[in-house]
């Protein structure tokens, strides 16, 4: 809009002298300016060019002002006049009202009141407020855009989550350049030994054991660049777990992430669904007879050839008893089987009695293993083979079977020797057999092997220097 044309009714009609210059002054120092007499009428008024937004509003001379106001700006409007004309000597404080016209154009204006010749009328200098209220309306809509992206983005974080938590695959995802764990699920923590909270925001090589953070994320980069799918192998810090990485580049709002699925290498092979299902039936099949023990030796499962063997009816039978009880050395045997075998996590073979509940026996070849998952002891498992025609021991006649060499040699002295001699010449060799025997098996432990042969230690090395068997193992350890 333009500066106003002069009207018969100017804005200094009546009040100011008609000079331009004085016009030119309200022009610049308000946006708008009104002349209001006592009765509320406008009775000039001047706008300034450079606000073309409020444009020209010449018809307002003439029409009284709160027809140009909003309800709210007509009551602010009569009480700031009441105050004003009731303590003349008060300065008024400026007044924001807002205008109307033609019914939707409206606009704010920030006012201040000025009294004119000690009389009625006023001067209102205004200050146009429409470009910070439409500024302050913009900030209004931003922040309600802003507010809504956030409550969209919680949303897409939650599903993110719940997705996220819901797989059943370990999930990580890494930032390539820092190396460090955005995210990841339970399952990945659990498999890494650790907890979510612990391990997010960490370096991803600390995981594992003997990576540094450099040389192992170009390895994983190297292994998502690639065309084939590859893995990286590694092993886990906390629990020693060996994990396949298998690493997926992907770009999100301009940065680069690397998604890493984890897979334990032992869970790869045999302990898939058909896996176990084999060894279930290779469980129940058998003939040989297979029995689980905790890692006191005390049966947990046991399969129907080891039922057979001990003549148990049923399962709960021999369930929660120790295997002690159906090996006819008891304790001794399932110590030593139970010490090599938590050693050496293996024992290959053990030759022993199996006591049946009936009192029936049979000579059997013990092999067992410790049972490690997840860095925990599941106990110790038993195969145990029924060896009854090669035994050492005929179990009718309940004593030890000489070898026939050892008989003849015996049986040459007849003729050369009383049979009181015949006699201790064979006893001397049954006792050095056995002896041997039990040294053998007790893994030249001669504690083990005392109380095996219900010997005192002493009496043990004294039969021992008398057979000559002292010296041969005299490199060895006695415990």
């Amino acid at each position: 809009m333009t500066r106003q044309e002069r009207t018969p009714q100017p804005l200094n009609a009546g009040v100011l002298p008609s000079n331009d210059s004085i016009a030119n002054l309200f022009e610049q120092a308000a946006d708008i300016a009104l002349h209001v007499d006592g009765e509320g009428v406008v009775a000039g008024i001047s706008v300034n060019p450079d606000c073309p937004s409020l444009g020209c509003l010449d018809h307002w001379v003439g029409r009284r002002l709160d027809g140009f106001l909003t309800e709210e700006s007509r009551v602010k409007f009569s009480e700031r006049l009441t105050a004003m004309r009731a303590d003349p000597a008060r300065v008024p404080r400026p007044v924001e009202l807002n205008h109307i016209d033609n019914a939707t154009w409206e606009f704010p204006v920030r006012y201040t009141l000025h009294r004119v010749d000690g009389g009625d009328s006023i001067l209102m200098l205004g200050r146009d407020m429409q470009p910070i209220a439409e500024m302050q309306q913009r900030l209004v809509r931003e922040q309600m855009a802003r507010e809504r992206d956030q409550q969209k983005l919680r949303g897409e974080t939650t599903f993110f989550r719940v997705v996220l938590e819901a797989s059943e695959t370990p999930l990580a995802i890494v930032e390539p350049q820092k190396g460090r764990i955005r995210d990841l699920n339970s399952a990945a923590a659990s498999l890494l030994g650790s907890k979510v909270e612990t391990l997010s925001g960490n370096a991803f090589a600390q995981a594992f054991e003997g990576r540094r953070p450099t040389e192992f994320m170009e390895t994983l980069q190297a292994a998502a660049s690639a065309e084939e799918l590859r893995g990286v192998e590694a092993i886990a810090r906390r629990n020693g777990h060996v994990i396949m990485v298998y690493p997926e580049l992907f770009r999100a709002a301009g940065d680069l992430y690397m998604l890493c699925r984890l897979n334990e290498v032992d869970e790869e092979g045999a302990t898939g669904p058909e896996a176990a299902q084999f060894l279930s039936a290779l469980f129940a099949e058998t003939s040989d007879a297979v029995v689980l023990t905790d890692n006191q030796g005390v049966i947990r499962e046991a399969n129907e050839a080891f039922l057979v063997l001990a003549d148990a009816a049923q399962l709960r039978d021999v369930r929660g008893r120790s295997l002690a009880d159906f090996l006819v050395r008891g304790g001794i045997d399932l110590k030593l089987i139970l010490e090599a075998a938590s050693k050496k996590g293996r024992m290959r073979s053990y030759s022993a009695q199996v006591a049946s509940v009936n009192g029936t026996r049979a000579g059997v070849d013990i092999s067992a293993a410790r049972l490690i998952q997840r860095g925990g002891d599941l106990g110790y498992g038993f195969i145990i083979r029924d060896v009854t025609p090669n035994e050492i021991f005929d179990p009718e006649a309940g004593h030890m079977a000489v070898s026939e060499e050892a008989m003849k040699n015996v049986m040459d002295l007849v003729g050369t020797a009383s049979l009181k001699d015949l006699v201790s010449a064979t006893s001397d060799v049954i006792e050095k057999i056995c002896i041997e025997t039990a040294i053998q098996l007790t893994g030249n432990n001669r504690v083990a092997a005392a109380e095996m042969l219900g010997l005192s230690r002493q009496s043990l090395y004294v039969k021992l220097r008398k057979h000559g068997l002292l010296s041969t193992d005299s490199g060895d350890t006695a415990d």
